[in-house]
């Protein structure tokens, strides 16, 4: 089997700094195993910038800890630039970023909790899978 590309919606990320007992958290502790190579764009990042500061005080993290995390993920994903608009496509426009990224970088699957959100991304040979399931198709669960 290749190394799967994919795509960490933001609810994953988020989940994965509220807790650390989850499928999420132990998604992102994998980032650099060489198990999947994960792809990233400017827009993902800032808006995993963006939900993550409005609920930090949810979490046991402070601004440092999460500029150090936000590093760590653009160190070790994949910059991939999206030269295209498939819009509209999915029924929730603020999915639209996750699923352009997934195209254009020509990912295996996309990890979602609202795996609901992106019915039709089978057209382009997308799967979506929670990250527990992602884990389980690793064989990590």
């Amino acid at each position: 089997m290749a190394i799967p590309r994919i795509v960490i919606d933001t609810n994953v990320f988020i989940a994965a700094l509220r807790s650390k007992r989850g499928a999420s958290y132990r998604l992102f502790l994998m980032l650099d195993s060489g198990r999947f190579e994960t792809l990233i764009s400017t827009s993902l990042i800032l808006e995993y910038e963006a939900v993550a500061s409005r609920m930090l005080a949810e979490t046991a993290l402070d601004a440092e800890d999460l500029e150090a995390i936000l590093d760590y993920v653009c160190a070790v994903s994949f910059t991939q630039h999206v030269y295209f608009s498939w819009r509209p496509y999915l029924r929730d426009p603020a999915d639209e970023m996750i699923l352009e990224l997934a195209v254009a970088g020509q990912c295996d699957v996309i990890v979602s909790f609202n795996t609901r959100h992106f019915q039709g991304a089978e057209r382009f040979g997308l799967g979506v899978l929670t990250p527990k399931q992602f884990l389980r198709l690793l064989g990590e669960i």
